[in-house]
């Protein structure tokens, strides 16, 4: 068996994203998962790039704030206590709106880790 704890907040925000990103699973010795826990200020994304992944699944769940979820199909306001998921193949760009109130923080989950499996996506490529 084996078990630990993670602070988030012990974990250097890593370097070059758009907003903050914490990487939790590295220093939880998770492999089969990625999990990141961010921290967007309005006007801030999440992602690097506007993006889909050919098997990873993933979920956002808010613990704060609102998160703004562009997708082909439209964009969603996810609100604090709720979990938007994806599917593969499904591009999504996640970002906190121009106009929020104040920044969201947020819970990425992503199985299984996604090296080599993250597409840029341009609307309008359908």
């Amino acid at each position: 068996m084996g078990y630990r704890i993670v602070d988030a907040d012990d974990v250097e925000p890593e370097p070059d994203r758009p907003s903050e990103c914490r990487k939790l699973s590295g220093p939880a010795d998770l492999d089969k998962m990625a999990i990141n826990r961010f921290r967007p200020e309005p006007g801030e994304e999440i992602p690097l790039a506007y993006h889909y992944h050919d098997d990873q699944e993933e979920a956002f769940y808010v613990l704060d704030g609102t998160l703004s979820v562009e997708t082909p199909e439209g964009t969603y306001e996810v609100e604090a206590d709720e979990l938007f998921a994806v599917d593969p193949g499904s591009p999504q760009r996640a970002h906190v709106a121009d106009d929020a109130d104040g920044p969201a923080t947020v819970l990425a989950i992503g199985a299984p880790p996604a090296d080599g499996d993250v597409h840029p996506y341009e609307p309008g490529d359908e």
